[in-house]
């Protein structure tokens, strides 16, 4: 039976109890093949609450690389990668627990520190990924606190979240990228998250590149995991706040920089590319407008 070793991708940022959390979700993973081993390959962006030096007592097989809290999430995920294709970090080889070697890696896992992996969540997607295919980029939805999906594969241009079929693995275009098992052949077409996008867009920038290239991508049938928050943060629609503020938020690393969103609206919307890409600024100043009026 051929092994399987994961370099797991993640980042960091002042969330110490839900990074550590991650981890140890991470670490006590069951139901994993004999064949299995794991490398934690964790980039933390200038954390000030203690976050690394918590992981490398804690978790001491994971290996911490701190930079400055100037880098952005996408960023941050790309210095994992190349620390986990430099052949260190981390400690002994274990089953289901972090430290493997990591210069042999098969797939690369990404995995959000906001996430809480169920307890044979790594089992599911090694499973969906035998079904799919050795070539096939896995998903893994992942649920909010109320139960809802909230993370998962998303379809077409609007991005539309796809539920887990509960039986078989379900086709997407593109992915959010909490958690994604990512193998080393789809890796060789694809890459990393490319550069250009800096905290947002990066993911599902990745999932229609692979598309593109003929890899597929699929939800596993079941969630894999948990997180304390969704994605939708008031941001530029906090009620309120006025059109300047609005469109400054809009606008920003963490939402839609012009210039990072016109160059995803080029790749993967023509031709509809020039009216999408004023249509969000547009709609967030008539919102902050309207929201002002009524206020």
């Amino acid at each position: 039976m051929h092994s399987v070793h994961l370099a797991v991708l993640m980042t960091s940022h002042n969330r110490r109890a839900r990074t550590l959390s991650a981890l140890s979700a991470l670490e006590s993973q069951q139901g994993l093949p004999a064949h299995a081993t794991l490398g934690v390959h964790l980039v933390d962006a200038g954390s000030t609450d203690g976050t690394p030096e918590a992981v490398r007592l804690l978790h001491p097989s994971v290996e911490v690389m701190s930079v400055g809290a100037d880098v952005p999430r996408n960023q941050a995920m790309r210095i994992a990668s190349r620390n986990s294709r430099s052949g260190g970090g981390g400690g002994g080889s274990h089953r289901g627990r972090p430290g493997g070697p990591s210069h042999r890696w098969t797939h690369h896992l990404w995995l959000d520190d906001g996430v809480e992996l169920y307890p044979d969540a790594l089992a599911r997607l090694l499973a969906a990924a035998d079904v799919v295919g050795a070539g096939a980029v896995v998903v893994g939805a992942v649920r909010g606190a109320g139960g809802t999906t909230v993370y998962s594969g998303r379809r077409g241009r609007s991005l539309v979240l796809v539920e887990p079929d509960g039986e078989r693995p379900e086709p997407c275009d593109t992915y959010d990228g909490r958690v994604v098992l990512l193998p080393r052949a789809a890796y060789d077409r694809v890459g990393d998250l490319d550069k250009v996008f800096r905290h947002r867009m990066g993911d599902y920038d990745h999932g229609f590149r692979a598309r593109r290239a003929g890899v597929p991508a699929f939800v596993a049938p079941r969630p894999v995991g948990g997180c304390a928050e969704g994605p939708d943060v008031p941001g530029s629609r906090e009620p309120g706040i006025g059109v300047r503020e609005a469109l400054r938020r809009v606008t920003s690393v963490t939402e839609l920089p012009p210039r990072q969103w016109w160059v995803y609206c080029l790749r993967h919307t023509w031709p509809w590319a020039p009216f999408l890409m004023v249509s969000p600024y547009a709609r967030t100043a008539a919102r902050a407008t309207v929201g002002r009026w009524r206020g």
